[in-house]
């Protein structure tokens, strides 16, 4: 069964909670479509038409990623395994990045903390895939690459919990390559799954540098989400267009990569019935670790495994 969610206040929230009503319920292998806000909680379908705010239903003080749901998926129960197949992601026609001007880490490091902070304006063309802007009167043109930086199931945790930092459950996970045709699989915490999406990017670079993606509306995403009970998995996992891949996340970039890395060799494991040091052996020839970004309080590093490498 196909549904459709509109942009309104009351699909929309900037938190994880397990206590949030869910906006609708579907069963398992029900597609969705949808269109979410820019990460200013804003939205303007052309050039033409007003940009219009929105604001979370849930109130929050100080409500975060502006996302769609939660959306309950019957039969889902903690222990199983949520899989959500992103079967079509279209950017609107616009974008914004930032960087400088805010003390952090990585601007500390950079050297631009105290400087202005400048945006970014992008005008996306959804049909040739490029993205222009300019500086000083100068053009610049990049090609897109569209995915969604929030996919999360609900927490098991009590209370309500920022969208910033990536999870077990997922969120804001800010991968790059979990492009259109690709399968985010997550593990279920809660009865129902309790699902949200949203935090466009028309295109990021691994590591999220400045803080910022090119940060857009989608003016149309269509997923399937599938309870799957024959999987067994306590972070998340993908299956995209150009390999397999595990994540992990924490404070430490070392122990996030541990996290990562680990999955991966339990996951060759099980590919092609060997021992762990025999994974081990064929990942170090065949795997590639990747900084999935560096900005949201713990640092992402993703394990990829290339399809087909292996034969």
């Amino acid at each position: 069964m196909q549904h459709h969610l509109s942009l309104k206040q009351e699909n929309l929230h900037g938190s994880f909670s397990n206590n949030y009503k869910p906006i609708l319920t579907v069963e398992s292998g029900d597609s969705i479509t949808l269109k979410t806000l820019d990460i200013e909680w804003g939205y303007s379908a052309s050039k033409e038409e007003d940009y219009r705010k929105y604001s979370s239903r849930e109130q929050e003080e100080k409500p975060q990623h502006p996302m769609i749901g939660p959306i309950a998926v019957k039969g889902a129960k903690p222990g199983m395994v949520l899989e959500v197949k992103l079967n079509d992601i279209v950017p609107g026609w616009y974008g914004r990045n930032w960087a400088g001007g805010m003390a952090n880490w990585q601007n500390n490091a950079i050297g631009i903390s105290h400087t202005d902070r400048i945006q970014l304006d992008w005008e996306l063309d959804t049909e040739k895939m490029i993205g222009s802007t300019s500086i000083h009167s100068r053009p610049f043109h990049i090609a897109l690459q569209p995915f969604m930086g929030v996919l999360g199931v609900a927490p098991k945790e009590a209370g309500v919990h920022s969208t910033s930092p990536p999870r077990y459950c997922g969120g804001n996970i800010d991968c790059k390559e979990i492009v259109k045709g690709s399968s985010l699989f997550l593990p279920i915490s809660v009865e129902n799954a309790l699902f949200s999406i949203g935090d466009g990017h028309a295109l990021q670079g691994d590591g999220e540098i400045s803080g910022t993606a090119i940060e857009c509306p989608m003016e149309h995403v269509d997923i399937t989400l599938i309870v799957r009970k024959d999987m067994d998995l306590t972070y998340p996992r993908a299956k995209t267009p150009n390999g397999w891949i595990t994540f992990g996340f924490d404070e430490d970039l070392n122990k996030a990569t541990e996290i990562a890395l680990s999955d991966m060799i339990s996951l060759m494991e099980q590919f092609y019935s060997i021992s762990r040091t025999e994974a081990t052996a064929l990942a170090s020839v065949s795997v590639d670790l990747h900084i999935t970004q560096i900005v949201n309080g713990v640092k992402g590093v993703h394990a990829i495994l290339p399809h087909g490498v292996i034969r």
